[in-house]
């Protein structure tokens, strides 16, 4: 793929059925998990994006043994002690948030010393969520400004912990879990909900874990040291891959889609109740449950009536990864749009929060920003035609994935850059983009026309 892409013209109506590629969250912790269990596990329609392959790579480097073919991908797990590994081995875990936190938690009891590193990105983010209670459990940790990169060895007797976690993070839970699961005796998590895969996983493998849920918080008491069996495992689609092509629909004229088999867990379905409250056109078909997780086809229609919401906070962790399409569409609903307790959005590939505000005022969209908080003043009839060029996000895949939404929807001409980051989470984006019509050509392609 070519570093900017070119569009000059909106996509024309289409009604189409596509699947997106296996979930990101559930593919990682798959890896993670699988090189932890006993024997060969394989995963069946395992997302094949850099994020995984660099959680992938980085089981390799850690001594497990993995085969990545068109069907499927086995993993050959060593249990809790099967990591081999050399001292001061470097691991780099590219642009992957998940990855690079949740790897401490099964590095807990490792007796050499790794390395771990990240992209430009990766590296400019703080990891002093997880560096807290992995030193509460014993881990060694080296690091300069909580940053990357890290040293990281673990201890030959870890202990468990009492933790209370108030951001929302499904990271930092992941990282205790998974350290608590190597410890001998009980973990104690008091949380605020987030999406909740890891715990499903282990229910899955049948491991000691129990839920309570409360008003505001949730507690998750583990039992650590319980070896499990190899396991199978089918990953649904991703509805955080779905989403732009459910905004595609929203804002495209006389358009459906329906999109076959995603995960629509609880915890990972905001976007789909933020849309319903704003009058969209979107339905869940032929609802069912696979290895504890829900799953769904997602039917979208057009929807030229499209309301403001003032958003409840309650909602964030459930569509953190979806706000800045979200933000989006509420750029030409009627009203008002108001978003509260968002200031997560600052820590992710790029400061998500600082990007939309910027792209919304670069369309003409009025917006009030505070360090937590976000306001957009819908218009309705936008329609654009000047030239928009998109640069300097850090290659945020989302935020580039967004970037074309906009372009097939609202007109205009533009210059989307770093296009090559999409591939972070959603190598065949482009691909399903032009089945639907979508018209884009290269900026190479263009300069000799």
């Amino acid at each position: 793929m070519k570093k900017k892409a070119y569009i000059n013209e909106k996509i024309k109506k289409f009604n189409k059925e596509i699947i997106v590629p296996g979930d990101k969250s559930l593919s990682i912790r798959f890896v993670l998990l699988a090189s932890q269990a006993i024997g060969k596990s394989v995963a069946y329609n395992i997302l094949k994006s850099q994020d995984v392959l660099s959680a992938l790579n980085t089981i390799k480097k850690l001594g497990i043994h993995y085969n990545l073919n068109k069907k499927n991908c086995e993993i050959y797990g060593k249990g809790f002690n099967g990591f081999s590994f050399k001292n001061n081995i470097k691991i780099d875990a590219g642009n992957s948030g998940t990855l690079s936190r949740l790897i401490f938690g099964l590095l807990i009891n490792s007796k050499n010393t790794i390395i771990l590193k990240g992209d430009q990105s990766l590296s400019q983010r703080d990891f002093s969520r997880v560096i807290k209670p992995m030193r509460m459990f014993g881990q060694n940790i080296e690091s300069k400004n909580n940053k990357l990169p890290i040293k990281v060895r673990g201890t030959n007797f870890p202990r468990p912990i009492n933790y209370t976690e108030v951001k929302g993070s499904a990271q930092v839970k992941s990282c205790i879990l998974l350290a608590a699961m190597k410890t001998a005796g009980k973990t104690k998590i008091k949380c605020i909900p987030s999406r909740d895969h890891t715990e499903k996983l282990f229910l899955y493998l049948d491991l000691p874990i129990k839920i309570k849920k409360g008003k505001k918080f949730e507690t998750i008491i583990l039992n650590g040291k319980k070896n499990y069996k190899a396991f199978n495992y089918v990953i649904p689609g991703d509805i955080s891959s779905s989403a732009f092509f459910i905004a595609l629909t929203l804002l495209s004229k006389n358009s459906k889609i329906l999109i076959k088999n995603v995960n629509v867990n609880n915890s990972r379905t905001g976007i789909i109740d933020i849309l319903k409250i704003m009058n969209a056109k979107i339905y869940l078909k032929n609802k069912r449950t696979n290895n504890g997780e829900k799953i769904a086809d997602i039917f979208v229609k057009s929807s030229n009536k499209l309301k403001s919401i003032n958003c409840p906070a309650k909602m964030n962790s459930r569509s953190i990864d979806e706000f800045l399409i979200i933000f989006l569409i509420c750029s030409v609903a009627n009203g008002v749009s108001k978003f509260r307790k968002i200031s997560e959005l600052r820590n992710k590939e790029t400061d998500r929060l600082k990007f939309a505000n910027n792209f919304l005022k670069k369309i003409g969209i009025k917006t009030k920003m505070t360090k937590s908080s976000f306001k957009i003043y819908g218009k309705p009839n936008l329609k654009l035609n000047k030239t928009y060029e998109i640069k300097n996000f850090d290659k945020d895949h989302r935020a580039c994935m967004m970037s074309f939404i906009a372009a097939l929807t609202l007109g205009g001409k533009w210059i989307i850059h770093d296009t090559d980051s999409i591939k972070t989470s959603f190598p065949n984006f482009i691909k399903i983009l032009k089945s639907l019509g979508a018209k884009i050509n290269w900026w190479k392609i263009f300069l000799f026309q």
